[in-house]
């Protein structure tokens, strides 16, 4: 298992690297760059007599004036009547001076010993943003991930010992039907409803904390929290119940009419020693080792949209906002964060599997 582990995680720098090469060479082709939206500001704010704009990095300041201003052709869309020198200056502040292929491969350097540079345009270290914003994404995702094992393992279970009854119909039906419905309009119908939409004011519409948080003792503090946790994570769970009810179910199914069982049915066990005693741990194996692996995949799929439309500040609100202003340095370092963490979870999730089932032996494969 050792030697597996260990190739694993040397398959991890080429993965990352694709992942990486990928989506830098799309961004190249993808218009409105750090550049245009500097350009954007600057032409916005040109009746003023003169303006400054951070960015770089390294708190370089531009500023130009109304006497910089000229007529000339240039790649950068809206561009038309700025100095070149400015618009040189502004690729050099952000590095778009070099050839892709060069911050690329510096990028990727940085990127080796987790140094990710400077935001464009919040003049912060991107490493303290993240480092920021982690505790609200990782709190989503982890207690949504724990309610959804909460819940479909005992109703997966339910299911398999009521195989075709009135129950699995009726709870196949509704599980599907939340399947169905998208988690962010589901976050919609919640606000309507439930947080001053059109009915009922009672929960919070943004952030996880009061404004009075600080004042509250210890106990006011945990209900403030899952008060402002709780439409969040209702709109995360509707759509999360289905794959794994289903899987749960169905792994109970394949291991009751394995032949261990029939043998303890044969020596007179009751059918709940029989499910509980021995269906249980191997129905249970990829289910159990499947949570590393299922608490990303909440991680990555959900809390964009939720964070959006709660307004909660996480990685997935930074990494739309990046998206939206082009800030390279959080784009690509949200990515590589994620890209890395996905590709450990899949290795401790087949540690997982060989600790529960010591028969699986991924290294002989």
């Amino acid at each position: 298992m050792a030697f597996y582990l260990f190739k694993r995680l040397l398959l991890i720098i080429p993965t990352l690297f694709g992942i990486m090469l990928i989506n830098f060479a799309i961004v190249q082709i993808v218009p409105g760059g750090p550049v245009e939206q500097m350009i954007a500001q600057m032409t916005g704010t040109a009746v003023e007599s003169t303006a400054r704009f951070s960015g770089g990095g390294e708190g370089e300041t531009l500023e130009f004036s109304n006497e910089n201003l000229s007529v000339n052709e240039s790649k950068y869309r809206g561009a038309q009547g700025l100095d070149p020198d400015i618009i040189e200056e502004i690729e050099k502040m952000y590095g778009m001076d070099k050839p892709a292929y060069e911050r690329f491969f510096k990028m990727l350097k940085d990127y080796l010993t987790f140094d990710f540079g400077e935001s464009f345009f919040r003049d912060q270290k991107v490493t303290t943003l993240v480092i920021d914003k982690m505790p609200v994404s990782i709190s989503l995702g982890l207690w949504t991930t724990l309610l959804v094992y909460l819940v479909s393992i005992p109703l997966g279970i339910r299911k398999a010992i009521k195989d075709g009854s009135k129950f699995d119909i009726v709870s196949s039906s509704i599980v599907t039907i939340g399947y169905a419905i998208p988690n962010f309009l589901f976050a919609v119908i919640l606000i309507v409803f439930f947080a001053g939409g059109r009915f009922y004011d009672i929960f919070p519409l943004r952030g996880l904390f009061s404004e009075n948080f600080d004042e509250l003792n210890l106990l006011q503090k945990i209900l403030d929290y899952f008060w402002h946790l709780a439409l969040p994570l209702t709109a995360m769970l509707v759509s999360g119940f289905a794959g794994l009810t289903f899987l749960t179910k169905n792994s109970f199914l394949d291991q009751v009419n394995q032949q261990y069982v029939i043998t303890a049915r044969s020596k007179g066990l009751s059918e709940k020693k029989v499910l509980y005693g021995h269906v249980f741990r191997n129905a249970m194996l990829i289910v159990i080792a499947g949570f590393p692996s299922a608490f990303i995949g909440i991680l990555f799929s959900s809390s964009l949209f939720i964070e959006v439309i709660f307004s909660l500040d996480g990685l997935g609100l930074l990494g739309y906002e990046a998206a939206l202003t082009r800030d390279y340095p959080v784009i690509f370092a949200t990515l590589y964060f994620f890209s890395l963490l996905g590709l450990i979870m899949g290795i401790i999730g087949d540690f997982m599997y060989s600790i529960i089932d010591p028969r699986i032996d991924f290294e002989s494969r």
